[in-house]
């Protein structure tokens, strides 16, 4: 029997696909900002979330986004007030989020520790057609977020102070980038896994940005490895019995490394340097007519 026909591996393929869209998508804005490590700090406190849904018996989703998205509105502020230097930050997200995930998976049964292991890792037989509906609503805010305010976001990351001069809602726009990853965090938690999410964030972008000078073809091509490394990955892992987010973090890893090494075979036989950061080009996607 084809793996397509079983229920739970088209509900994993589905998510899988979702999820190498939306991580990517929000990814490119956070490398951008150089916040590569803010996905991981939002899946350690989902993982206080998730920790805290099967403490009181409710939906570990639902505890997740409001939990990650109150850490992401907390991490902005303390960044935006100097009140503590963005690693500091970032570090008690780490911390925190995880003793916090910890203590209240402590407290309660056993059969809920178990269960906690398919969110930090994903597991294919977790995702319930519940979830899918969860994560293509949950997905759908993603991608009009990222993609519908795409030049908005762009020049905020690219040059804050610019983007206030020119009329921009700067605090606004941050504010929800970070929700925005919050949620991204917990629509990939049951494929990728809350501690693995922030590599199918940044992995893609960082391949991306061996072949791409423009923001806008970066993106687009960061969303395409994303998809197929997430499928392969999901695929891989159920012929090999493996986490499904160790897979696809592995094989997006490869395709890093196989890209690294075709742009310095590139540079090499053409003479030319590498592509700029996405950042730098402006020719596609500039301040005129936001």
């Amino acid at each position: 029997m084809s793996f397509l026909e079983l229920a739970f591996m088209q509900r994993a393929l589905i998510a899988a696909l979702i999820v190498g869209l939306t991580a990517p998508a929000v990814g490119t804005y956070l490398v951008q900002r150089r916040l590569a490590l803010m996905g991981d700090g939002m899946g350690h406190v989902a993982l206080t979330g998730v920790a805290l849904g099967v403490l009181l018996n409710t939906a570990p989703v639902l505890t997740a986004v409001i939990t990650a998205a109150l850490g992401a509105i907390a991490i902005e502020l303390i960044r935006e007030r100097g009140k503590a230097g963005g690693d500091v930050a970032l570090a008690m997200l780490f911390y925190g989020g995880i003793a916090g995930g910890v203590l209240l998976i402590g407290l309660s049964d056993e059969a809920g520790g178990v269960n906690l292991m398919s969110y930090l890792f994903g597991s294919l037989t977790s995702v319930s057609a519940g979830d899918v509906w969860v994560i293509v609503a949950l997905a759908g805010c993603v991608l009009a977020v990222t993609l519908g305010l795409r030049r908005q976001l762009f020049a905020v990351c690219q040059d804050e102070e610019f983007a206030r001069v020119a009329g921009l809602p700067v605090r606004w726009l941050n504010l929800l980038l970070a929700v925005t990853a919050a949620v991204t965090v917990t629509v990939a938690m049951r494929v990728v896994g809350l501690l693995l999410v922030s590599a199918l964030m940044v992995v893609p972008v960082a391949t991306a940005q061996q072949f791409t000078r423009g923001f806008r073809a970066t993106l687009a091509l960061a969303l395409l490895v994303g998809v197929g490394v997430s499928v392969s990955g999901v695929m891989f892992s159920y012929y090999a019995d493996v986490a499904s987010g160790a897979s696809i973090v592995v094989l997006a890893i490869g395709v890093f490394v196989l890209a690294t090494a075709a742009g310095w075979l590139r540079e090499r036989l053409t003479g030319r340097g590498e592509p700029a950061p996405a950042g730098q080009a402006e020719d596609d996607v500039t301040l005129a007519g936001l």
